[in-house]
């Protein structure tokens, strides 16, 4: 079978009981993502980097499409956690990438006043894949060279 988009195991989670993303209706739009263990997220303080939340998964996809990350609609209200970019994007030449195989993770900040506990298989948000388009006289020819973060390094 051929590969066109999907989900797999990242390296390194492959005994960890990762589940695979599902859609959970017919026409929801985004796949759920579950964190890979449990994860303190610690109250937001100024100056503090967000915490990454690992999910043990990356994905795989055509030239034209790309990965969004996006949060699940409940999770400020109830857990007051926000992404720290608002979106994920994950492009194509992510996947498999020699620094950390593609590995996708969720960069969340805590907005209540105490820690919140994530526990492994809890859903954290959700991933939707998209196609994009390119302008006229597009002539990108960098490759990429890392993980997260790597774009212009």
């Amino acid at each position: 079978m051929e590969k066109i988009r999907g989900f797999e195991i990242a390296k390194g989670f492959e005994n960890k009981g990762i589940n695979l993303p599902e859609r959970k209706t017919k026409y929801s739009a985004g796949y759920d993502i579950e964190a890979a263990e449990d994860v303190v997220i610690p109250s937001f303080k100024k100056e503090k980097n967000p915490t990454l939340v690992k999910t043990g998964l990356k994905a795989y996809m055509q030239n034209n499409e790309f990965l969004m990350l996006c949060n699940r609609s409940s999770n400020p209200k109830k857990k007051g956690l926000v992404l720290s970019n608002s979106v994920g994007i994950i492009d194509k030449d992510y996947y498999g990438n020699p620094d950390n195989d593609g590995h996708l993770m969720f960069a969340f900040y805590n907005i209540k006043d105490e820690d919140i506990l994530i526990k492994k298989g809890e859903c954290i948000g959700q991933a939707i894949f998209q196609k994009f388009f390119i302008v006229d006289n597009d002539d990108a020819k960098g490759e990429r060279v890392g993980g997260f973060g790597s774009t212009n390094k």
